[in-house]
């Protein structure tokens, strides 16, 4: 029989397989490392993608806030001019008001009283004036009190110049003016 030697073969064989193997296994690292490259570089893509959406969303929060600051400005404007409107109204409604205060005046004042000093404080008039009598200066605080342009009157100072019996009286009393009546359709 025949001897053959097999273990060249098997060497042979061994040194094919692990050849393979180290092939394989490289191939393997190298598809691995190409996978890995590949998912990194997909990874960064999304990131430069995400960032991009980051950047554009910070340019138009941008945008918006100056137009909301200008919005803001816009209703602060807006704001002073419906007030600097309602003050306008305010004086077109009250102008005729002065007029008809001072014609109540001079209607009411009966005969015997002159006035000697107006002063108006806001919606209070203070008027200082001689009188003939007592009588007089209550006959015409009644009258005022009987007109719907005026609110009720009150008298600080009423003096007697003198002991004589003509002698005239130096009064002092204030009034109101009654407010302003809304025309049907003004708010």
């Amino acid at each position: 029989m025949p001897r053959i030697n097999l273990l060249p073969w098997r060497e042979e064989r061994r040194q094919e397989r692990q050849q393979q193997f180290f092939t394989a296994v490289i191939v393997s690292l190298v598809v691995a490392i190409a996978i890995f490259y590949a998912a990194l570089l997909y990874a960064d893509s999304l990131i430069d993608e995400q960032t991009q959406r980051n950047a554009f969303l910070k340019k138009e929060i941008a945008l918006m806030d100056t137009k909301i600051a200008e919005i803001s400005t816009l209703e602060a404007e807006r704001t002073r001019l419906l007030a600097r409107m309602n003050v306008i109204q305010e004086l077109q409604t009250s102008r005729p008001k002065v007029v008809k205060v001072l014609d109540a005046l001079v209607r009411t004042l009966p005969d015997g009283i002159h006035l000697e000093k107006l002063t108006r404080t806001g919606d209070s008039l203070t008027l200082d004036g001689v009188a003939q009598s007592n009588a007089r200066v209550s006959v015409f605080m009644r009258q005022l009190d009987n007109n719907p342009e005026l609110t009720e009157s009150t008298l600080s100072v009423i003096q007697r110049t003198s002991i004589r019996d003509d002698a005239i009286r130096k009064f002092s009393l204030s009034i109101g003016e009654s407010k302003v009546k809304k025309e049907d359709g003004e708010s």
